[in-house]
């Protein structure tokens, strides 16, 4: 299948960056090398490019796309790990970031990959095959209260419960297997009046997916290790997708610049912030009307700027 994927907030991003052609960057999330390929036009031949995504098969596509760049290191890793990548490659500063924290389309529209509702496929959802969590462990071993807990947190679906005992009901007397059995045990947990409002299936595999992938308890880590990966006036562009994971950059980004986050009927501040840099975005940039027309992935996306002192 070909590797598609239509990059969001593309403009605002690069803007964003302020790129100095000079200069080294960071694509944390590589996939099929939207953003890489217009971060790499502005960059001069001294300026470099660390593409990053632990999902091999969307770097392969990015190398192919990027082949007439030569400024350009393809690291098969997780952006969570930034800061050993980053000492790896003896680099002591970067001059931006940038995570668009979105599944790719190629990964929900590839049925042997197991992200997507619309199509029969092995429960997977894994965006690093090498791991050996898969949808299908999630399903069948977690406990009905583990399930629903995900299930609501992840999916922010209100059936949470119902789901979670339709699926271990099920699984007494057969394994789930494939999305296509677990499509079906959560269309049966819903009531018809809800099913108008999206596919019904939604939530609950965005929320396995986030568990399988570890996508929301490191992530406010990995923004102020990002951060502290910065050079003075270097930039972090991050893309969100979900509630929990712009809280967490959002925490991260308040955390950095400093505010105070003390109790307002205190007399003085004993939270001692210290300052690292300046949230760029008060308010976060959202996609245009016409490019959630054009894409209808993008109308949750939400872009967050800070930049390092």
């Amino acid at each position: 299948m070909e590797f598609n994927h239509i990059s969001v907030l593309l403009n605002e991003c690069i803007d964003n960056l302020n790129i100095n052609p000079n200069g080294i960057y960071v694509d944390g999330t590589m996939g099929g090398a939207g953003h890489s390929i217009e971060i790499a036009k502005r960059l001069s031949t001294k300026g470099t490019l660390i593409g990053i995504d632990r999902d091999i098969e969307a770097l392969n596509v990015a190398r192919q796309r990027l082949k007439e760049f030569s400024n350009i290191k393809y690291i098969n890793n997780n952006h969570d790990n930034i800061n050993q990548i980053l000492n790896e490659l003896e680099i002591n500063g970067v001059d931006g970031i940038l995570l668009d924290l979105g599944v790719s389309s190629y990964q929900i529209d590839e049925p042997t990959r197991g992200f997507t509702y619309m199509n029969n496929g092995p429960l997977d959802m894994r965006m690093d095959k090498t791991q050996s969590l898969t949808a299908e462990d999630v399903v069948n071993s977690y406990s009905e209260q583990n399930l629903a807990k995900i299930i609501y947190e992840y999916g922010e679906e209100k059936f949470s419960k119902k789901i979670a005992k339709n699926i271990c009901e099920y699984r007494k007397n057969k394994r789930i297997e494939t999305t296509e059995e677990l499509v079906k045990i959560i269309e049966k947990s819903i009531p018809s009046i809800s099913k108008k409002q999206g596919h019904p299936a939604k939530r609950t595999f965005q929320a396995i997916r986030i568990e399988v992938n570890n996508e929301i308890e490191p992530l406010y880590k990995t923004v102020l290790n990002s951060i502290d990966a910065l050079n003075s006036k270097g930039r972090l562009c991050i893309i969100t997708f979900h509630s929990l994971e712009d809280r967490a950059v959002k925490k991260a980004y308040t955390e950095a610049s400093g505010i105070c986050t003390c109790p307002s009927d205190l007399p003085y501040c004993v939270c001692n912030k210290k300052e690292l840099g300046k949230i760029i975005t008060k308010k976060p940039i959202l996609p245009t009307e016409k490019e959630m027309n054009i894409n209808s992935r993008s109308r949750s996306a939400k872009l967050r700027v800070f930049e390092k002192i």
